[in-house]
């Protein structure tokens, strides 16, 4: 490892994998995700908070792998469906749907809903083998569009319209979108405080 310090992203999503990476440049640490590894064992996501979840991802990992894992739960909460999809985001339409078919199956339930009010959520865990972990949030609001606007981004990126800058998650650069976004907010808080993170980090394993 050198001077580097390992951190393995929970999670194999690629796009996730690109924007926490591109946030922690600059810093000694080795950015993994589970794809770098052999096969484990799928992790229950059945919290019920983003917090649970994160947190539950985290600690599995780094006690599996016996590296520090950083793990992000995060999801849309739509004010008219009662904070729905939630934790339910990544399988609002059924196990295994794509995001097509969530960002359908959304705008099939926002019809005729004059409240398109709703917020990105991230909660962001960083947890040691041991089993502590630190714990970061990160919220953005914003509407739901009429229609899938912009082809860049992932999940309800299309979908959620962010009126300060007029457009949606989808047709904002990736730095536009890291500035301003829910992962972008807990990743800077990340960011902010990520060498005492390494030394905390050094400190538990």
């Amino acid at each position: 490892m050198g001077n580097e310090q390992w951190l393995v992203l929970a999670t194999r999503n690629p796009g996730k994998t690109k924007e926490m990476g591109e946030l922690l440049t600059g810093f000694p640490v080795v950015i993994k995700n589970l794809d770098d590894f052999g096969p484990i064992p799928e992790i229950e996501e059945d919290g019920s908070t983003f917090e649970e979840n994160a947190y539950k991802k985290a600690s599995f990992t780094a006690k599996v792998l016996g590296l520090p894992a950083l793990a992000d739960d995060s999801g849309l909460a739509v004010h008219a469906l009662d904070g729905a999809p939630g934790i339910y985001s990544a399988r609002y339409a059924g196990p295994g749907a794509t995001d097509e078919e969530n960002n359908t199956k959304l705008l099939a339930d926002m019809a005729g809903r004059t409240d398109r009010s709703a917020t990105f959520i991230c909660v962001i865990s960083i947890a040691v083998p041991c089993g502590v972990a630190l714990t970061y949030e990160g919220r953005c609001e914003g509407t739901i569009a009429n229609a899938p606007q912009g082809t860049d981004g992932f999940g309800y990126d299309p979908l959620f319209y962010y009126p300060p800058m007029g457009k949606s998650f989808a047709e904002l650069s990736p730095g536009e979108k890291n500035a301003v976004s829910h992962r972008g907010k807990a990743l800077s808080e990340v960011r902010v405080e990520f060498d005492k993170v390494l030394t905390w980090i050094r400190q538990h394993t």
